[in-house]
């Protein structure tokens, strides 16, 4: 139970003793003005300490309340002429710690209060102390971190100097000295409040940007969400509506030409193939690491076609041969001068290609379809049209996320997608994306 009773203490007492806050940072200006109080305040306590002190005259005037009229006090008694080298050494040591106010706030309150004891022999120096306490303790009020430590020191260096009283604090009357000392704390209780506040809304800015970022997180995910989703899709349903209608044919010649059917196999091997590969690639950037290693290809044996780049323009031709191999007639034509694009806008116009081939041979079979690739000078136009067809049993799977991703794909670059059917019968896929004038 002991124990637990001291750790609590400490625990306590390591709370109160955690700063609140920073110190303001200080500037050449106020280290310049630090000195020049110090010092300065030392030479004011020289002055009047060099006159005879104590009190003088002044008929019509009254300073201090319960005086006799006509009674000014002297701001600082005198210095004994047999002590001036030890009066003047103790007033030295009493101002210095002023310099560092600022930078110490909280230290330098506690050094004059520890030195106050020790300059009682000279009345001029005990004096000049309470001047530097009250200072001191203004400005460890206004500017220390650590809040409640400082809080706690104004009330004891004012029980201090009032059990220290004359000749420390003669300027004033004994029941004033409190509020002199005290004054510092309801500065410091409002820069507490203030603290309060801003750490209060400091706390509800971190908050609102933690909400901010999960958002941000969430949305980021939900985009990745999507972008692997239309990358699979575009991926995987080329070529497994390829394998499926190979497969179908192979079905229905198997016995009657078993040499078609092999041939139907083999190209549903080649098209299982290709969508392995491309599944690969999608996989391999899923699993890649910051530094772009894929962790998996330490283990597993390497294979060249899994690191072939994504497709471009310079493989529609191969694109439209396997599609024409399995019956589809594709006729694929350019216009303009071909040039280089970025690799993005490539992979997207080979994607609308591959979808809108794809579309045609689930829900127009027997149609025969034509690829226009149109090379502008400040956009990039990609036509795939068909003559209409009827639909397989491929097409009641559809539903529609295909022009969907194609249409988030081309966003992308501001480009956009138009599909619908032509008059003259059939479907029309047309993709327009802007490129950089030539």
């Amino acid at each position: 139970m002991k124990v637990a009773v001291a750790e609590r203490l400490r625990a306590g007492v390591r709370l109160l003793m955690r700063p609140s806050g920073e110190l303001p940072p200080l500037s050449r200006r106020g280290q310049i003005f630090d000195v020049v109080l110090a010092l300065g305040l030392g030479l004011v306590a020289l002055k009047f300490s060099g006159g005879d002190g104590g009190d003088r005259p002044a008929p019509d005037v009254v300073f201090v309340p319960g005086e006799p009229p006509g009674l000014i006090r002297e701001p600082f008694p005198p210095i004994d002429q047999d002590h001036v080298g030890l009066a003047v050494l103790l007033m030295l040591v009493v101002v210095l710690p002023l310099i560092l106010r600022r930078r110490y706030p909280l230290a330098v309150l506690w050094v004059v209060l520890a030195i106050a004891p020790f300059v009682t022999d000279s009345n001029a120096a005990l004096r000049l102390s309470f001047y530097v306490c009250v200072i001191a303790a203004y400005t460890a009020a206004v500017y220390s971190p650590y809040r409640v430590p400082a809080l706690v020191s104004l009330p004891l260096a004012a029980f201090l100097y009032t059990q220290l009283q004359e000749p420390a604090v003669p300027t004033v009357p004994e029941g004033s000295v409190p509020f002199l000392i005290l004054v510092p704390i309801a500065v410091a209780a409002d820069g507490l409040r203030r603290w309060k506040r801003h750490a209060d809304e400091g706390r509800e800015r971190v908050s609102a940007l933690e909400r901010d970022q999960a958002d941000a997180l969430r949305r980021a995910a939900e985009y990745e969400r999507a972008r692997i989703a239309r990358e699979l899709h575009d991926v995987v349903t080329h070529n497994v509506s390829v394998m499926v209608i190979q497969a179908g044919a192979a079905r229905k010649v198997m016995d009657a030409n078993p040499d078609e059917a092999r041939e139907a196999l083999l190209a549903v091997e080649a098209g299982g193939r290709a969508a392995m590969t491309e599944l690969r690639n999608v996989m391999g950037l899923l699993t890649m690491d910051g530094d772009g290693n894929d962790p998996a290809a330490k283990t597993e044996p390497t294979d060249p076609t899994e690191f072939a780049p994504q497709p471009g323009l310079d493989g529609l031709e191969a694109l439209v041969l396997g599609v024409r191999d399995i019956g589809v007639p594709v006729e694929l034509s350019t216009v303009g001068q071909v040039r280089a694009l970025p690799s993005g806008i490539e992979l997207a116009a080979y994607r609308v290609v591959q979808e809108a081939l794809t579309n045609t041979m689930k829900h127009a079979a027997g149609a025969a379809a034509t690829v226009l690739v149109d090379y502008g000078n400040d956009r990039l136009r990609v036509e795939v049209t068909d003559t209409g067809g009827t639909p397989t049993a491929a097409a009641a799977t559809g539903n529609g996320h295909g022009l969907v991703g194609l249409r988030e794909r081309l966003a992308v670059y501001g480009g956009t997608l138009q599909t619908g059917p032509r008059l003259s019968g059939g479907y029309r896929v047309t993709a327009l994306i802007p490129l950089e004038a030539q």
